[in-house]
């Protein structure tokens, strides 16, 4: 019987975007180097399918950023569970300490800082825009419920809760308060109204 071939010969089969950025993501947690050109080779892509795809490397670890977040946010909301500005500040400060301990985190800022801190911080990019519609998401659930009446408008509060973020977390090493959790948790709480007693 003779085999049906699939794909070129000394080729494997086209591979998908959701497996490109999959094999992304999991270089980034493992602290590599995301390389557009060795993940299109282990997928057996052409490179100009990585770019029609992802256009720039930046644009791929901006994917890789934004959707990590995205899903944690909505993973830890759940696993934190309860109600009102208590419960969204724990789920703030999870998500703010695994930031800070993600070994892929740590070795972007460590190796590209500039880059890094451009594909994070940026309002044109894809990161801070998804992780500002994600905990306003958050906060809209909560009003609704009628378990949270947020100060300001919820995608304001948004918004300063991720600026504040980007500082305390991985922008102001020079004011000698990146990876500050516990300040920015206190910051958090305050614009949340939960503040607490120190």
């Amino acid at each position: 019987m003779t085999p049906v071939l699939t794909g070129r010969p000394g080729r494997p089969a086209a591979s998908t975007r959701e497996a490109a950025l999959k094999l992304a993501t999991d270089r980034f947690l493992a602290g590599e180097r995301v390389d557009v050109q060795a993940i299109a080779r282990e997928l057996g892509l052409a490179r100009a399918t990585m770019h029609r795809w992802f256009q720039t490397r930046e644009l791929l670890l901006g994917e890789v950023l934004a959707t990590l977040a995205e899903a944690r946010v909505a993973a830890l909301r759940l696993q934190v569970g309860g109600h009102g500005p208590r419960a969204l500040l724990d789920t703030l400060d999870s998500f703010n300490r695994e930031v800070v301990a993600t070994r892929g985190m740590r070795a972007l800022l460590a190796q590209e800082q500039e880059r890094a801190l451009r594909i994070l911080t940026s309002s044109a990019g894809v990161v801070q825009p998804r992780l500002v519609a994600a905990v306003e998401r958050m906060i809209d659930e909560e009003t609704r419920a009628g378990h949270f009446v947020p100060a300001i408008a919820p995608e304001v509060l948004a918004y300063a809760i991720v600026r504040l973020g980007e500082a305390f977390l991985y922008n102001d090493a020079l004011a000698g308060i990146r990876s500050d959790t516990e300040r920015l948790r206190q910051v958090q709480a305050a614009l949340l109204g939960a503040a607490e007693r120190t």
